[in-house]
């Protein structure tokens, strides 16, 4: 993904909760956390939520709509199990992420509850090509412990990690960052209760090129806290993943082994890859996009080799109800 227009952000200002009567709660799991949001974690109770089973459709948005405040009206969004709200950075919320702070309790329990009903599932999607939060030396503990108590807070199912630190993969310190952020994610949201996933770049699994290994590293130590990945397969190339055959079964040599079927053959779990796509041309930044046609051939092509994790989109309004609803007509119909 990318980052669009910045609008003021909220005044919770991430390190700086600073309750001052807030009772801390003293256990290690809050390391590096201020005393309001220990306390948020420590009052939290745990919350039924309908979480979605696979396949998983997911869309994203960070763009200023007209006359919208928060998520759309479901409607808009048929078709997808999941909307994530972009984003949540180290310095505050931010676009769509603002727009639920400025909501009132009550108005996001009522879009909660109608979102619920359709069956959709509403997190936040943090990082995004805006942060870099390893290589400006932000603590993964204290990051994971903040963002955690801004989901409780706000009331959300879950969060994604869209971790674009490129500069870290290379100098091969993002897997320890991302493996000691997303440890501390699952300790706060528990599996099962909250969603976790991530939204790797399809190249990070590429084997042999980090050197730290890469998202094959990061899914062996902590896969099994992950419930998916929303793989980026766009913004590699002009022409990386831009055919079936690039998509789902043979990468270029640029990113080697990095299409769909190959990542799943150097051990990640197939059905945890969700193909990621830009929803118009617009919304890419260096090539990938598919048209919505032939990317249901290739989600079909997909199931009917033993894949059914799903489609990911950047973003909503670009896509849609009717957006999904072609992708989907050959293989899950709407």
């Amino acid at each position: 993904m990318f980052f669009s227009t910045l609008v003021a952000f909220s005044s919770l200002v991430f390190y700086g909760f600073g309750l001052a009567h807030a009772t801390p709660v003293n256990t290690t799991i809050f390391e590096g956390l201020s005393d309001q949001a220990r306390d948020i974690l420590a009052r939290a109770q745990p919350v039924a939520r309908a979480l979605p089973t696979a396949p998983f459709f997911v869309v994203y948005s960070d763009k200023f709509v007209s006359g919208l405040t928060g998520p759309p009206p479901v409607a808009d969004v048929k078709g997808f199990n999941v909307f994530a709200m972009s984003f949540l950075l180290l310095e505050g919320a931010f676009d769509k992420a603002e727009e639920w702070v400025q909501l009132t309790a009550a108005q996001r329990a009522s879009i909660k509850s109608e979102y619920a009903a359709a069956g959709i599932t509403l997190v936040v999607s943090a990082f995004g090509s805006t942060d870099a939060p390893t290589s400006t030396g932000a603590n993964p503990v204290t990051t994971a412990n903040t963002f955690a108590a801004w989901v409780i807070e706000f009331g959300l199912d879950g969060i994604d990690v869209d971790y674009e630190d490129f500069n870290a993969f290379d100098a091969g310190t993002a897997e320890a960052w991302l493996i000691s952020f997303t440890t501390q994610l699952r300790k706060m949201l528990p599996q099962g209760k909250f969603l976790l996933t991530h939204a790797p770049v399809a190249p990070w699994f590429s084997p042999n090129i980090w050197p730290s290994g890469g998202y094959l590293a990061v899914h062996k130590s902590v896969g099994s806290m992950i419930d998916w990945y929303n793989v980026q397969f766009y913004n590699q190339g002009t022409t990386e993943y831009t055919t079936c055959a690039g998509l789902l079964t043979a990468s270029s040599s640029t990113w080697p082994q990095s299409a769909l079927f190959q990542i799943a053959a150097n051990g990640v779990t197939l059905n945890k890859l969700v193909i990621g796509k830009p929803a118009t041309t617009a919304d890419e930044d260096s090539g990938g996009f598919i048209a919505p046609t032939t990317l249901a051939t290739c989600v079909e092509q997909a199931k009917n080799k033993g894949w059914s994790a799903g489609v990911m989109v950047w973003e909503y309004p670009d896509a849609a109800a009717t957006w999904i609803a072609e992708v989907r007509a050959d293989s899950f119909p709407v």
